[in-house]
């Protein structure tokens, strides 16, 4: 049977200092990482760069470019040992034109038409009549979900299993929260999720972001990573850092 160790933790001020403190100790090269960040960004500009050994010209997209955190682990086997998740609040919105949709109650939906967040209601979701294909691109159409606390229980009923598949169950709202607040924090959470493969990819920053800012996400995202893993460090084999439409640039060999 396969067992999973689920975590979760926010980048509150304290906690990102004392996660820096780790940083000290972290096996990323923050020269290595803050040259690379360098030359993705020069990248994504337009600029050339110079790329194992070559002159590479960048290009300049119309939209806002995301950057993934890839990594690839090793002395780790996905059949038997413990299955990771895990959460963590990055200090700055890794992608702040994520999408995010409501399924709530009366409160919860009048509140989300106030904002101009996208809303469903039980009697929206039970039109989907649990068709597969019609939840599954439901699913892709969103990057998170929100859900009332009074309704979560019922939405595996109403849809099936469809969202968890996907990654994407939805993360509860209490009664009395906050909802900007809580979509602020949502688009700002990153979420690391082992499933049968070594590899894995998140997006951690984007290129408007400063390289302050970025080398900080990118950090305390490996870092809680690392926290995750039964070997810790000795579990990761290569970290990569890519922006969307750039060359990946290795930051762990």
């Amino acid at each position: 049977k396969n067992h999973w160790s689920s975590h979760s933790l926010f980048g509150t001020e304290k906690q990102c200092l004392e996660f820096e403190e780790e940083n000290k100790m972290s096996k990323l090269n923050s020269e290595l990482l803050n040259s690379s960040i360098d030359q993705l960004l020069k990248f994504s500009k337009g600029e050339t760069i110079s790329y194992k050994g070559a002159d590479v010209k960048g290009k300049l997209r119309k939209y806002i470019e995301t950057i993934e955190l890839q990594v690839t682990l090793k002395n780790y086997d996905p059949s038997r040992d413990k299955r990771f998740s895990g959460t963590f609040r990055l200090p700055m919105v890794p992608k702040p034109n994520s999408t995010i949709c409501v399924l709530g109650n009366q409160k919860h939906c009048e509140k989300a038409d106030q904002l101009g967040i996208d809303k469903m209601t039980i009697d929206d979701l039970k039109k989907f009549n649990k068709n597969k294909k019609l939840i599954k691109k439901f699913a892709k159409k969103y990057d998170n979900f929100l859900a009332s606390a009074s309704l979560i229980k019922q939405i595996p009923r109403i849809l099936g299993p469809g969202l968890t598949k996907a990654g994407k169950f939805p993360t509860v709202l209490d009664e009395n929260e906050n909802l900007q607040d809580k979509i602020d924090s949502t688009k700002a959470t990153i979420k690391f999720q082992m499933k049968k493969v070594m590899c894995l990819s998140l997006a951690v920053a984007n290129v408007t972001m400063n390289n302050g800012d970025i080398a900080l996400n990118v950090q305390l995202a490996v870092n809680f990573l690392v926290s995750l893993l039964k070997k810790n460090w000795q579990n990761i084999k290569v970290l990569y850092i890519k922006s969307t439409m750039g060359p990946p640039f290795q930051i762990f060999y």
